[in-house]
């Protein structure tokens, strides 16, 4: 990983190649976001911008004249659907070779494990569906697992939506279907019936639906400082009356969350050689850069190391660029991670700050297209690595103080887009595979929440109220669609186990 060239013009404030905007099209496949409430370039309500509260209810409202909200219960495949393993097959080419074996490891543990690394698949299927026109900065990947909590700057343990490699403004209803097939998905997953399985969608989506609904209501500001702590989801849980022994196994898995930070991350994966910290060997999911280079490259690369660090630096606010000053580069190991993401590069760099026992571990990590920009539109941000800094501090309600990009060469000399954050900040991890229904509806209900505050922060969340309404008709349709889905989630899971088994596709576990 070298620094990469200059690919335009671009403003000394930002990093090389990392320029500000694409010009907007207005078109329904473009666009940004925009304030709070007032919607995103392409929606279809033809309203001016300064129309009433009134008048954007009832434009959403009308909405339902061209996607009836029953009309998302009609999913079907297409006739020409594409191969799901090929479409796997044509993302592996972006990827690092020895690596995608392990991906496809990871898919094949379950039907869960299958759909979280599908979202390139359920991308291209869901994009023919009817829409009601209303767009919003999407997660992009909105299943369960890329929900979780995390300190906020404050130190504050926030309930939020986790992951944004895929984000891009769209039509709202894309990512409460991948919400709602994650719920589906995951209930079969634990062997819970037809009707619990339904529940935990209905819930999820009506929770959804009830908050967009709240949202409308409240001033801009209102909504932009909404944030749901973990205070709160204890409370809640006492409310709900779920009793003492779930509510305290919910405060013990808060108090871990908690303890997962920098500082352990440092204690897990470094240590000393030669007196010095450095990351640890687990090959192939953590390999020091001096496994993977000769000595020669390896020296080349630490100097670049030094110009890269200086272009993510160039990324971040003024008072976060004193911050990081105060830390010197020491070491750089490559990391898997994830699902869905194993194969693109991901790098964890080791910094250290007055002494070795101010250390901190940076992760960054490779941002490739959004799976949404065939249907959706180009990013306005050439950097897709900016394209998923912007995205998050968007729609999440506090996000990392050294989440930053930069554009860089790869070790295969191909210029790649990257995005940088702490490694673990408070980073806590829902163990869904675990949940009955009681706890899989109420963990929905937190997500349905979280999804429309993120949403509400940038499309108009008074039309998309409008059209949502206050019957269930919408949350039953969504969850005919997660029941329907499921099934062609389980088909393609089974495509995946039988290419393994042929030798179409090589699997590792790790």
């Amino acid at each position: 990983m070298t620094p990469a060239p200059a690919r335009r013009s671009t403003d000394q404030a930002r990093p090389k190649g990392a320029t500000a905007r694409r010009a907007k099209s207005g078109s329904a496949g473009t666009g940004g976001a925009g304030v709070a409430g007032a919607g995103v370039a392409g929606d279809d309500t033809g309203l001016a911008a300064d129309a009433t509260p009134t008048e954007r209810l009832a434009a959403g409202k009308a909405l339902r004249e061209k996607a009836p909200r029953s009309s998302h219960a009609d999913w079907q495949p297409a006739a020409d659907r594409e191969d799901p393993v090929a479409q796997l097959e044509a993302q592996a080419l972006s990827r690092v070779p020895e690596l995608v074996p392990i991906r496809y490891g990871r898919m094949s543990l379950s039907p869960f494990a299958f759909f979280r690394g599908a979202a390139a698949i359920m991308a291209a299927d869901i994009a023919p569906a009817p829409v009601s026109g209303l767009r919003a900065q999407l997660c992009g990947d909105a299943h369960l697992s890329n929900f979780g909590g995390f300190a906020s700057p404050e130190r504050d343990m926030l309930f939020d939506i986790n992951d944004f490699d895929e984000t891009l403004p769209g039509p709202w209803e894309w990512d409460v279907q991948r919400l709602a097939a994650s719920l589906q998905i995951a209930g079969e997953d634990r062997k819970l019936d037809a009707i619990h399985c339904r529940e935990a969608v209905v819930w999820g989506v009506r929770s959804y639906r009830e908050a967009m609904r709240r949202f409308a209501g409240e001033t801009n500001l209102t909504v932009w400082y909404e944030r749901l702590e973990a205070e709160q989801i204890i409370e809640l849980a006492q409310q709900e009356g779920i009793g003492a022994k779930r509510v305290k196994t919910i405060e013990k898995g808060i108090a871990k969350g908690r303890a997962k930070d920098s500082e352990r991350a440092v204690g897990k994966l470094t240590e000393r050689v030669n007196g010095e910290l450095r990351f640890i060997s687990a090959p192939p999911l953590i390999v020091p850069i001096e496994e993977l280079l000769p000595a020669a490259a390896q020296r080349r690369l630490r100097e670049g190391v030094t110009e890269l660090l200086g272009d993510y630096r160039n990324s971040l606010p003024d008072s976060r660029q004193r911050l990081f000053d105060s830390y010197r580069f020491q070491a750089i190991a490559r990391k898997v991670v994830g699902v869905g993401s194993v194969g693109t590069r991901a790098w964890i760099v080791l910094m250290v700050g007055r002494d070795e026992d101010d250390a901190l571990i940076l992760q960054c990590k490779e941002a490739q297209a959004s799976v949404l920009e065939p249907y959706a539109g180009a990013s306005e941000y050439e950097n897709s690595g900016q394209r998923v800094v912007e995205g998050q501090h968007l729609m999440q309600a506090a996000s990392d103080i050294f989440l930053g990009w930069l554009p860089a060469v790869g070790l295969d000399d191909q210029p790649r887009d990257f995005y940088v954050r702490q490694l673990w900040d408070g980073k806590l991890s829902v163990n869904i595979e675990a949940m009955d229904h009681e706890q899989l509806r109420n963990y929905a209900r937190l997500c349905g929440w979280t999804l429309a505050r993120a949403h509400a922060r940038s499309g108009d969340r008074i039309a998309i109220a409008g059209y949502l309404g206050k019957s269930g008709v919408f949350d039953e349709a969504l969850a005919d669609f997660a029941a329907t889905y499921s099934a062609q989630n389980q088909l393609d899971y089974q495509a995946l186990l039988d290419a393994i088994a042929s030798g179409r596709l090589q699997a590792e576990s790790a």
